[in-house]
């Protein structure tokens, strides 16, 4: 670090590279000028000689001091999406550049949030790889928001999920694909599944596993609640697992929302009450990617069998 170049000039930008990324993303990730200055190989007084005449170039803090350590300023965010975007940039090159070497495969990496992981995702995965069958995929399941955040970084091709939420990102193209109802699930064998018809106050003589506020299912079930004119549902066990809210319901009387798709997918495994919950409970799939007129074509034919998947 005895080397590196000063940025004591306007044209800092041009003596930023991707050493020099990569240490921002240490600093952020460590919250420690010690712990990050080990993890480069460095000395921490020339790590934080480097960082104060970034700083004093740019004309603003990046970091803010503190006794647990640091903490990145709104300036040092902006400096940090860019780099992350740019870090991931680098290594779809270097996989991009592979492929036409013969070294490596096409490869897509996929952001799938929780109502698109039963149906849609993996069928369009699997008619990607009849057409590449040398491909990898990578499939991150989030929320729609940080898979969002993940897109703006370059760390995803593709994110999708509900756009109920969905406020348009500069440079980020979406698509609305179908929509999806709510729909109501018990064990089998539960006392409401032999009904024909049920209505909401049929169902609040049970207790139910609801969603976290501020999760998609829980704004769809208040907004059906809401139209129905109903209040709160009795409720004793409120969780953001996926795996244990199903596990739950098999194992209990409890009752618990979900999506259409999985909804279909566990309908041998549980039964889907007769209610109607059109009001209010509708919620819109699509998909998002990047503005990039340099797309390669493997992203292309992923968007486009995600549309064929949700027709």
């Amino acid at each position: 670090m005895g080397n590196e170049p000063s940025f004591a000039t306007d044209a800092w930008m041009s003596r930023l590279n991707l050493k020099h990324l990569q240490q921002l993303r240490s600093l952020a990730e460590h919250g420690s000028i010690s712990e990050a200055a080990r993890s480069m190989a460095t000395t921490q007084p020339a790590l934080s000689k480097w960082l104060k005449e970034l700083e004093d170039a740019i004309g603003a803090p990046l970091f803010e001091r503190h006794a647990r350590g640091l903490t990145p300023t709104a300036h040092g965010r902006v400096l940090l999406t860019h780099a992350a975007r740019l870090g991931n940039e680098t290594l779809r090159m270097q996989r991009d550049l592979a492929v036409l070497d013969g070294g490596g495969s096409v490869h897509v990496r996929v952001g799938v949030a929780p109502i698109a992981a039963p149906h849609l995702a993996p069928r369009s995965v699997a008619a990607f790889l009849r057409k590449h069958p040398q491909a990898t995929v990578e499939l991150h399941e989030h929320t729609m928001r940080v898979l969002l955040r993940k897109l703006e970084e370059n760390e995803l091709d593709i994110a999708v999920g509900s756009l109920d939420d969905f406020e348009a990102h500069p440079g980020v193209q979406h698509q609305v694909l179908h929509e999806e109802r709510l729909q109501v699930v018990a064990r089998k064998k539960h006392p409401l599944a032999s009904r024909t018809a049920l209505e909401w106050d049929d169902l609040r003589g049970y207790d139910w596993v609801l969603w976290p506020q501020g999760t998609i299912n829980r704004a769809r079930l208040d907004a059906a609640l809401l139209g129905a004119g109903r209040g709160a549902l009795p409720c004793h066990v409120e969780s953001s697992s996926l795996v244990a809210n199903l596990a739950l319901v098999r194992q209990s009387d409890l009752l618990c929302a979900i999506s259409d798709s999985l909804a279909d997918h566990v309908a041998k495994r549980m039964d889907i009450l007769p209610l109607d919950t059109r009001i209010g409970a509708r919620s819109l799939v699509g998909m998002c990617w990047r503005d990039d007129p340099l797309r390669d074509a493997a992203t292309g034919d992923m968007l486009q069998f995600l549309r064929n998947a949700s027709a």
